[in-house]
């Protein structure tokens, strides 16, 4: 049974939010996918996570390259990535996985002010609880943080 994060961002973007739990993957020693909608995406978060903060960079590539399996975080859009032999998948802007099966977890990161995205987190929390996924919500306070409310 894979643990299932659902993470609405209503104070903060994607940018923001994603390399601090990003991070904290790292730190437990897990690899990680971040599965993106688009190219587009890919590419801006690739580019992001080099320079999002002055005095550190995430260590990551994407699956546009060849040495993919030895990246800690590897970008992808495919469904089913998983050339670096991840721990943990993180889904943005309404991102769906082939399946959540061999993941200690998975990490559901949607804009709270995007209706699609919001219609896609539900769905997906409804097909994750019914697969037996241990499922849990969480929600940005106005200061940023996350507050657990399911």
């Amino acid at each position: 049974m894979t643990e299932v994060l659902f993470y609405h961002l209503t104070e903060s973007r994607l940018e923001q939010a994603l390399p601090d739990l990003l991070e904290r993957s790292l730190g437990r020693g897990w690899r990680v996918v971040v599965q993106c909608s688009s190219d587009e995406r890919l590419e801006a978060l690739d580019n992001h996570l080099w320079t999002y903060r002055e005095d550190s960079f995430l260590p990551h590539g994407s699956d546009k390259e060849s040495s993919g399996q030895l990246q800690p975080v590897l970008l992808t859009t495919d469904p089913a990535q998983r050339a670096n032999e991840p721990h943990v998948r993180f889904l943005v802007d309404g991102a769906v996985p082939d399946t959540l099966s061999g993941y200690v977890r998975a990490v559901y990161l949607f804009d709270g002010h995007d209706t699609d995205q919001l219609d896609t987190a539900r769905g997906r929390w409804k097909v994750e609880k019914a697969a037996g996924h241990a499922v849990t919500y969480w929600q940005q306070t106005e200061e940023g943080r996350w507050v657990k409310k399911a």
